[in-house]
C-alpha cells in the first residue's frame, strides 16, 4: 500500500440511546476538518456492516444532516446485539474484520457502545497488529445503564436519568389526584440489570417528605419481601399512595431475578421483563391495594425531546475526542469524563484502556442508597443531578420533532459475500 490506511470505521453497538448519535455526530463533523483523515464509514447496523461488508458512506451526507444527528435519538446508522467471540474461539470473524478494513483503506475503527464492546475494539487493536495491518481502535463510550467503569458517567445515562425522575413525578401527582378513591399504588420498571444507576436517578424527584417515588429497588440491594411490602403498607398510610421504581435486574438474596423470564439475550444475558407486574400482583394479593403499573422499556432511551443538556454536550465531546486521540497516536483507548467539581459542575476529557474497561460493571456505591434500601442517599443526589441538567429541544414542526433522514449509501462491495451468520 503506498500510503497509510486513513478511513474510519465507525459502528454502533448494543442498545441505543437518546445521544448516541451526538457522539456520531462529533465523530464526523471533527474527522471531516483534518485532512490527514479519508471518509467515515459507518456500519449498518453496527458491527455486523463490518462483516457483511455493508458500510454507509457518510461522505454523501451534507454538513447539516451530519449536524442533525446531534438532536436525533436511537442509532441513525443502525446498531446490534452481536457479541464477537475471542479470536481464539473464531478467528474467521476477525480475519474477515481485518480484510474488509484492508479493502477499503480503514486505519481507524471506533466502536460507540458499553463494555462488551470496547472488548471487542481491545481485541481487533491487538489481532490487527498479529494481521500486519495494524487498526488504530478507539472506543466511544455509551450506555443508559451508566455501569462503564473510570469515566465518571456514561453518554446516554443522564437523559434517561433525566426521563425516568420526570415521568416518575408526573405519574405521581396522577396517581396522589385519584388515591381517596381509586389507585394507591403505581411501579414503574426501569432499566438496568446489575446496576441500579437508573432506578436511583428517579430518586431526584423527591425533594421533600411524601414525594414520590416513596420506593426504588436496587440490584444491589437483594429484594425482602417482607420488608418490602411493609414499606408499602406504611407509605399508603402516611401519605395514601405509594410510587415505586424498580430496577429489572431487582433479584432475591439466591441471585434469582424476580423477572427472570426463563431465557437469554444475544450476548448470554439472562431475558429480563416484568417485575413491575410481578411486584404489583404481590402487594395486590398480599395487601389488597389496587394498582397500575408502567414498563419504560425502549421510551426512557428514545425520549430526545426531554433530553439532558450536559449529556448531549458530553455525548458529542467524547465523538470528538475519539478522533483527537485517534490523530495524537493512540490506540485501545477510550476518552471518558472527569468530573472536576460538583458546584459549580465542572467536567474534562480524560482517557482509560480499552483492557481496564472491558467487561467490567460498575454499580451503584452502597453510601448512595438509604440505610434501608429503598431510597437516595445526599451523596446520590450530589452526584445525579448535574448530569440532568439543562435542556436541549430539537427543532419542532407541525408540533413534532424532526430528526435526522440520512440517505444511506453504501459503498461498493470488492470482497466475495461473508458466509457467517
Amino acid at each position: 500500500m503506498s500510503r497509510p490506511a486513513n478511513n474510519i470505521f465507525y459502528a454502533q453497538s448494543g442498545g441505543v440511546t437518546a445521544v448516541i448519535n451526538a457522539s456520531a455526530c462529533g465523530v464526523i463533523e471533527t474527522a471531516r476538518k483534518h485532512p490527514a483523515l479519508g471518509k467515515v464509514f459507518a456500519g449498518r447496523n453496527g458491527i455486523i456492516g463490518a462483516l457483511r461488508e455493508e458500510l454507509i458512506d457518510t461522505s454523501v451526507e451534507s454538513a447539516a444532516t451530519i449536524a442533525s444527528l446531534r438532536h436525533t435519538p436511537a442509532g441513525a446508522f443502525g446498531s446490534c446485539r452481536y457479541k464477537l467471540k475471542g479470536v481464539d474461539q473464531n478467528r474467521a470473524e476477525y480475519e474477515r474484520l481485518i480484510e474488509v478494513f484492508k479493502a477499503h483503506d480503514i486505519g481507524y475503527f471506533f466502536y460507540n457502545g458499553g463494555g462488551d464492546s470496547q472488548d471487542t475494539a481491545n481485541k481487533v487493536a491487538q489481532f490487527s497488529q498479529q494481521m500486519n495491518f495494524p487498526i488504530t481502535c478507539i472506543g466511544v463510550p455509551k450506555t443508559v445503564d451508566n455501569d462503564l467503569p473510570l469515566t465518571d458517567t456514561c453518554p446516554g445515562f443522564g437523559s434517561v436519568a433525566k426521563y425516568v425522575a420526570v415521568s416518575i413525578r408526573e405519574a405521581g401527582l396522577d396517581v396522589a389526584s385519584m388515591c381517596e378513591s381509586s389507585t394507591k399504588v403505581f411501579v414503574m420498571e426501569v432499566m438496568g440489570r446489575h446496576a441500579g444507576w437508573i432506578a436511583g436517578a428517579a430518586g431526584l424527584a423527591a425533594e421533600q417528605e411524601g414525594d414520590a417515588p416513596h420506593i426504588i429497588v436496587f440490584p444491589e440491594i437483594a429484594f425482602d419481601k417482607a420488608a418490602f411490602l411493609a414499606k408499602v403498607k406504611d407509605c399508603v398510610n402516611k401519605y395514601g399512595y405509594c410510587a415505586i421504581v424498580v430496577s429489572e435486574g431487582a433479584h432475591y438474596a439466591d441471585g434469582t431475578f424476580l423477572a427472570d423470564a426463563g431465557s437469554k439475550d444475544a450476548f448470554g444475558h439472562v431475558q429480563l421483563g416484568g417485575v413491575a407486574p410481578t411486584l404489583a400482583t404481590m402487594i395486590k394479593a398480599e395487601l389488597g391495594y389496587k394498582y397500575h403499573w408502567a414498563v419504560s422499556d425502549y421510551l426512557q432511551r428514545a425520549a430526545r425531546h426531554i433530553a439532558s443538556g450536559t449529556d448531549v454536550a458530553q455525548a458529542y465531546a467524547m465523538g470528538k475526542a475519539a478522533v483527537e486521540l485517534a490523530l495524537a497516536g493512540k490506540n485501545a483507548v477510550m476518552p471518558i469524563i472527569v468530573r472536576e467539581s460538583n458546584t459549580p459542575y465542572r467536567w474534562s476529557v480524560g482517557e482509560a484502556k480499552l483492557s481496564d474497561v472491558a467487561n467490567v460493571e460498575k454499580k451503584m456505591p452502597r453510601d448512595f442508597i438509604t440505610a434501608d434500601g429503598f431510597g437516595i442517599t445526599a451523596l446520590a443526589k450530589e452526584y445525579f443531578s448535574p448530569l440532568i441538567q439543562g435542556e436541549d429541544y430539537p427543532p419542532y414542526q407541525n408540533g413534532l420533532p424532526q430528526y435526522a433522514r440520512l440517505q444511506q449509501v453504501l459503498v461498493p462491495k470488492k470482497l466475495a459475500a461473508w458466509t457467517g451468520k
